[in-house]
């Protein structure tokens, strides 16, 4: 990986603390650098100028391009908030959270995922920032560009120009903020959409969007699994009912004139009729521009629609549940940005190490790690080897699988019981490095 491109050693100190971040499971500095002078390589590197957000986000999407080709890809976007209530003393360059006064910040990435083996395989962009502390101006008098909803556009389009041409098909999901009508009417031409319904636009018809399939037969019932929620919840699976057809919605007021005045679209219903006692009932209405003309169509966009949860997990695996970006004690606002571009890579890189453990995805290696180090990886995969066939590596060198089992062996798994989690993965992670260093320079000297 290359975190800055105009010095040597700031890229070296860049690719330290990233698997730092991700061995000690901590934005802490003072535990990333261990001693005092690791405390200050991460702060070098968080302050140099050579560093940017959009290069380190960039350094990410480099190797999220190449897992991606000839992949059908799912890209999910979502916004998520760093707040620091109780913890705000001494921040600098930060505006207002969520609720108008915590000083605070979002963050808006695009986690791509294998749309049919449905692991992560990485980011293809992000976007942070903090509002203006100055009131603004009412919603309605500013441009679509100018709004923070802008960002939803902006975010498929960078996952356009990121993956278009090396993944054989790319699909964006969001969630009900993301149904914004610019979002549809010039997203980039070649990428797909399935975005869950907000409003109950009017139709051509004058009926509202959320009327447009009733009376119509159902495709088919079907089976519909729920991700968990949160730490143990294991989700659970809802029958739902599909229809599908395609709608005609009016432009709204507000939208430019030179918009056009209509827009025709796939539209997905999944609706759930018996579910359990004290459960919600999963309603899904999709809005889609892949087709949706049969059964199996309309299954696919649901399919793809649900692997948006897998960004919730990244979401997770930063904040509280992992990373625990909002305990940093990192007060400036260029430099936290910084921290948390970092941050988000390596929860994308945890998730898929636990993605990769039972080896049904068929990812390579070079997904997380240069495929040029099978070799230097063999000799520990050996090592971490017992004697009775449980503890051998079976999946296929130079595979995710591969390299996912010989992590979590240094992360203290014995082969039995459980699966290994991301904290397993995360400390694996630290100890495997270190070893695969001292073989790299071992094999080195005895070539000199």
């Amino acid at each position: 990986m290359t975190f800055s491109r105009g010095d040597v050693r700031t890229a070296a100190r860049g690719e330290w603390l990233f698997e730092a971040i991700v061995a000690t499971g901590s934005l802490v500095l003072r535990r990333l650098g261990e001693r005092r002078s690791g405390e200050i390589a991460a702060h070098r590197f968080l302050s140099s100028p050579h560093v940017t957000v959009p290069g380190i986000i960039e350094t990410f999407t480099e190797r999220t391009r190449q897992a991606s080709v000839g992949r059908r890809v799912v890209v999910a976007q979502d916004t998520t908030e760093i707040n620091f209530a109780g913890r705000s003393r001494g921040r600098r360059g930060l505006g207002p959270a969520g609720d108008g006064k915590t000083p605070g910040f979002f963050i808006h990435p695009n986690v791509v995922v294998d749309a049919d083996a449905e692991v992560v395989l990485g980011l293809a962009g992000a976007q942070i920032w903090t509002r203006e502390a100055d009131k603004v101006t009412a919603r309605s008098t500013r441009a679509a560009e100018d709004k923070e909803s802008a960002r939803w556009l902006e975010g498929t389009r960078t996952a356009a120009r990121a993956l278009l041409g090396h993944a054989t098909q790319v699909i964006g999901v969001a969630d009900r903020e993301g149904d914004i009508w610019s979002h549809f009417v010039h997203a980039p031409r070649g990428m797909d959409l399935a975005i869950r319904a907000r409003h109950n636009r009017p139709l051509e018809d004058g009926r509202p969007l959320f009327d447009a399939l009733s009376g119509r037969p159902a495709l088919a019932a079907t089976l519909v699994k729920v991700a968990p929620r949160g730490p143990g919840d294991k989700g659970r699976t809802a029958k739902v009912v599909l229809r599908a057809g395609r709608v005609r919605i009016k432009r709204p007021a507000s939208a430019p004139r030179d918009d056009p005045r209509l827009l025709e679209i796939g539209f997905v219903e999944a609706i759930e009729h018996d579910a359990p006692d004290g459960v919600k009932p999963l309603v899904w209405r999709i809005l889609t521009t892949l087709p949706v003309e049969t059964a199996d169509l309309a299954r696919e966009v649901i399919g793809f629609y649900r692997l948006r949860w897998r960004i919730e997990e990244v979401f997770r695996g930063l904040k509280r549940d992992g990373l625990a970006l909002e305990e940093t004690q990192m007060q400036e606002a260029e430099r936290l940005f910084r921290l948390a571009a970092m941050g988000l890579g390596a929860a994308v890189r945890i998730i898929q190490l636990v993605d990769a453990r039972d080896g049904a995805a068929a990812r390579p290696m070079s997904d997380i790690l240069d495929q040029n180090l099978v070799g230097e990886v063999a000799i520990l995969v050996k090592d971490r080897e017992g004697k009775t066939a449980k503890q051998k590596n079976h999946h296929p060198e130079g595979s995710l699988a591969w390299l996912s089992w010989v992590v979590a062996r240094y992360g203290g798994w014995n082969c039995y019981g459980k699966p290994p989690g991301p904290k397993t993965m995360a400390y694996g992670w630290s100890r495997f490095c270190a070893t695969l260093c001292g073989v790299i320079l071992a094999k080195a000297q005895e070539n000199v």
